[in-house]
């Protein structure tokens, strides 16, 4: 991971007219995720989806654990990078699962014991491919992007105003993985977290997803886009410019206690 920006994405890259797909978590939901692109329009016939106008798919992070799909959609991942059909930043589960592939201790909980498990069952060669394919997409992935010359800001959990467009440092990775935690945990044992996006001001639109919600929250000029569709809820697109929602229903179950509600 390069801990000094790589999001001024658009030098060298930028187009005249940038659409971008910013999708949330999939967390192994590859069936989700092939519907929802499906519905944005986008054409399977390579094996990757490709939309006929240039639009581009852009991940909000943890495209593992938990879901029944984590390796295909690290695969896919990967391949849209790699072909510069979609852009990628990884997620806290990401970035755990890279601590585990490199040999860190990490506990394999949380959902990351289904991608550890589904690893297991692969042939060794195959395993080994698998996660070199992850740890290079990881190691050359920003931990946050600023797009079309910083009118749009996609990050994982979050960011403050003042923060886009520094180097990250460990307290702004921090945010960025896991959003602006006190220490504390709720009353299910979770991080307790602070509202940043009810004290951002600026311009830049800000996507992001890690906490799941029931629908598409805004907030100022931010919108979280994790719906929770490993945990029955939907999976949530933000198309940019248009600045409007799109979602497939989950075929997982629903439980009701993994989403999070705000007192807007």
């Amino acid at each position: 991971m390069n801990d000094v920006l790589l999001a001024n994405d658009w030098e060298g890259r930028q187009r005249m007219d940038e659409k971008y797909d910013v999708i949330g978590d999939v967390h192994g939901c590859f069936h989700e995720f092939k519907n929802l692109t499906v519905r944005l329009g986008y054409d399977w016939a390579s094996g990757l989806p490709v939309h006929p106008d240039g639009r581009e798919i852009v991940f909000v992070g943890d495209i593992t654990d938990r879901g029944p799909e984590s390796l295909t959609m690290i695969d896919v991942t990967a391949g849209l990078v790699e072909k510069g059909f979609g852009r990628y930043i990884p997620g806290n589960h990401c970035d755990k699962l890279y601590r585990w592939m490199i040999g860190r201790p990490v506990q394999v909980s949380h959902g990351l014991e289904c991608t550890v498990r589904d690893l297991n069952t692969l042939p060794l060669k195959k395993r080994s491919d698998i996660m070199q394919t992850f740890i290079r997409l990881y190691e050359q992935s920003p931990l946050y992007l600023i797009l079309d010359d910083g009118k749009l800001v996609v990050c994982h959990a979050g960011i403050r105003g003042e923060d886009i467009g520094r180097p990250v440092g460990k307290r702004l990775r921090s945010l960025l993985l896991y959003g602006d935690t006190t220490g504390k945990t709720d009353a299910h044992g979770r991080p307790e977290r602070r509202d940043w996006a009810k004290n951002y001001h600026g311009s830049s639109l800000i996507v992001y997803g890690h906490t799941p919600v029931g629908k598409p929250r805004w907030k100022n000029r931010t919108v979280n886009i994790d719906t929770g569709c490993v945990f029955g809820g939907s999976l949530t697109a933000l198309r940019y410019p248009e600045e409007e929602t799109v979602s497939a229903v989950s075929s997982m179950p629903f439980t009701a206690d993994s989403f999070r509600s705000f007192s807007d």
